[in-house]
């Protein structure tokens, strides 16, 4: 393998141990055990310095406008291609819980885009717009979260503010 095949690899495992962490950590903190809660979040942490170093070597962090514009067409390939195939592959098996999974992220994805292309239209007004997330189904939404979300029906005290 190349190093440009290692970073990407690299990238690519400390970034999802970052998420596992993290997803530990919230298992850790229900059960009780907030010290080893702490000891994953800052495992996370750790991980993130290092996803993030590999994507600075790969020159993956480019102007805004570029990253925007890197986002847009990567949340687009994930909703016209990625998640429609993993869902017919779900429904095949008939794993129910996968198919609702990719569904609600597919549908996400789609948001996101359609936000990601609105801040590139916008760029440089800098106007302020507050973001609301979906602890169950991650439906993100401007200005306010609404009273139930559109995706999973999940209640509005299930919608986190992102600072």
């Amino acid at each position: 393998m190349s190093t440009i095949e290692n970073l990407n690899e690299a990238f690519a495992g400390e970034s999802m141990a970052n998420r596992k962490y993290l997803a530990f950590a919230k298992m850790a903190d229900k059960e009780g055990f907030g010290q080893v809660a702490k000891l994953f979040r800052a495992a996370a942490a750790a991980e993130t310095v290092h996803a993030h170093a590999h994507l600075r070597v790969l020159g993956g962090v480019k102007s805004t406008e570029e990253n925007l514009q890197e986002a847009i067409s990567g949340e687009t390939l994930e909703f016209n291609e990625m998640y429609p195939a993993f869902i017919e592959e779900a429904e095949k098996e008939g794993n129910k819980q996968a198919v609702r999974s990719f569904d609600m992220a597919n549908q996400v994805e789609q948001i996101h885009a359609g936000l990601y292309t609105k801040a590139l239209e916008n760029i440089g007004s800098n106007e302020e717009v507050d973001y609301y997330v979906c602890d169950i189904c991650g439906n993100t939404v401007e200005g306010e979260a609404p009273e139930r979300c559109p995706i999973c029906e999940a209640v509005h005290s299930k919608f986190q503010k992102v600072d």
